[in-house]
């Protein structure tokens, strides 16, 4: 063979590896993205849905202990009273807020805010772990990305082509501390 064929055999061959490292770069770069997009659409559940959540549970636990409280005081009410009128009216509301209990225990057989406060709580568990496992994810993909930018031979082509090392999800130092303790839900 002359070496002139040599010469562009060599030619392509480092072509054909110098596309391929390329074209592996930018999918890895289009793993980290997509990774990240993934992160977001996490984040954006647990904005929506964590309200939400608490919202209706605090809605049902009022309405519990409105429907309770009103029996409460219907009875303190009822043994309060010291005139024939008084107890008459004292009785009929007391009767009155134990049949809107009635009502609510065949609705409810047992009443739900403890049920709603533990599907809030698994709720809340489940959205945090898809959020860990996403940020897992994201981690994993630039750390691929970081290993085929910082070795040889994709070193040489990702700095040529604007490839750099990107940065991990981690939790920034200010914020550790903070982040140490557990979160707070109010009702």
């Amino acid at each position: 063979m002359s070496t002139g064929i040599i010469v562009l055999l060599v030619l392509v061959v480092i072509a054909a590896i110098a596309v391929s490292i390329y074209n592996n770069l930018v999918k890895l770069r289009n793993n980290r993205e997509n990774a990240f997009a993934n992160i977001d659409v996490q984040l954006k559940q647990r904005h929506d849905l964590i309200p939400q959540l608490v919202a209706t549970v605090k809605g049902y636990a009022a309405h519990e202990k409105e429907t309770l409280q009103r029996v409460t005081d219907a009875r303190a009410a009822a043994m309060g009273a010291t005139t024939i009128n008084d107890k008459i009216q004292a009785e009929n509301t007391l009767s009155s807020a134990l049949a809107g209990l009635k009502v609510s225990l065949e609705s409810y057989p047992d009443l739900k805010a403890n049920q709603n406060f533990l599907q809030l709580q698994g709720e809340i568990s489940d959205i945090e772990n898809k959020l860990a496992a996403s940020r897992r994810f994201f981690n994993s993909t630039t750390r691929e990305l970081n290993n085929a930018v910082q070795t040889f031979p994709s070193n040489i082509l990702a700095g040529m082509f604007g490839f750099n090392k990107e940065p991990m999800f981690e939790i920034p130092q200010n914020d550790r501390a903070a982040l140490e303790k557990a979160p707070e839900i109010n009702f």
